[in-house]
């Protein structure tokens, strides 16, 4: 994966040199959003409460915030639902909901919203669709986000990547380095402000890619990316307690590599995603992990 996050905004020098922020940024791989980024702190009862919401919603994700409420008190912790509600959007959870709902409209207006394309649709060969999402990953002090792209017939993890923000500028570079690999025919995310964003979307679509969006708060439609995310946190997260960003994007990106070359997967028939993936897809560069 190479440097990490920290590392990286070691480098930047923004008093120095005729190199911008902007262009050292380019330069050596980092958002400028990631540059910039100082998370508020959480106190230590907020981070203990955030630990054991992402662990709940990863056992109910169709938990929302007021069944999350009475949950919480009743592991004995006195919280209001606007707290648990803040909490919730602060991590990106959403809980699932059989269709989407009219109190949920968009703001912007501006970002388009594509149809859902994977419904009755047989996924046969690799980079036939493409999946994406984001999740929750904490720190001993904090937290992270990680951006996966998985190929779905092979479960193969094309690309990925951590930020410490949610801005849109990680998963556009996430995407960028998916696309210098190889192009799927159907790229599929859920409505998050990061997909339906014109610098997202109009990649997509400058390389000839059907682009196809999940129903809103339906993340079953993307089903194998959720089904990844509890691999992960029940393999990896849950098991560490990483001390800082360097060191927790150290230990995905080793976990991520097991999981694609020596896991084993039963709906494979217990081959892994590496064998799937470079076995059938002759003309794909192999994917730096």
């Amino acid at each position: 994966m190479g440097w990490s996050v920290e590392q990286k905004r070691a480098l930047i020098e923004p008093q120095q040199g005729p190199l911008s922020v902007a262009q050292q940024c380019a330069l050596v791989g980092l958002p400028r959003s990631s540059y910039y980024y100082a998370p508020h702190g959480e106190s230590p009862e907020n981070l203990q409460l955030m630990r054991l919401l992402d662990e709940q919603y990863t056992r109910t994700p169709f938990y929302g915030s007021p069944r999350m409420t009475v949950w919480l008190r009743a592991q004995g912790h006195a919280v209001n639902h606007k707290r648990v509600a803040r909490l919730m959007a602060l991590m990106g959870l959403h809980a699932i909901y059989p269709k989407s709902r009219p109190s949920q409209a968009r703001s912007a207006a501006h970002q388009a919203i594509y149809p859902y394309l994977l419904r009755n649709l047989k996924i046969e060969r690799v980079n036939q669709v493409w999946a994406t999402d984001i999740t929750y990953i904490r720190l001993a002090g904090g937290w992270l986000y990680l951006m996966v792209i998985l190929d779905w017939f092979s479960r193969y993890i094309i690309a990925w990547q951590v930020s410490l923000s949610l801005e849109s500028d990680f998963c556009v570079a996430t995407l960028a380095r998916a696309l210098d690999l190889t192009c799927p025919e159907i790229f599929n995310s859920d409505q998050g402000v990061q997909f339906t964003s014109q610098a997202f979307t109009s990649r997509l679509r400058a390389a000839g890619i059907a682009i196809s969006m999940d129903g809103r708060g339906r993340c079953f439609d993307n089903i194998f990316v959720e089904r990844l995310w509890r691999t992960v946190k029940y393999e990896e997260v849950y098991l560490k307690d990483y001390e800082n960003a360097a060191v927790a994007e150290t230990s995905l990106g080793q976990y991520l590599r097991f999981y694609n070359e020596e896991r084993p997967h039963q709906a494979l028939g217990y081959r892994t995603p590496a064998t799937v993936y470079q076995g059938t897809c002759g003309d794909c560069k192999r994917v730096p992990m």
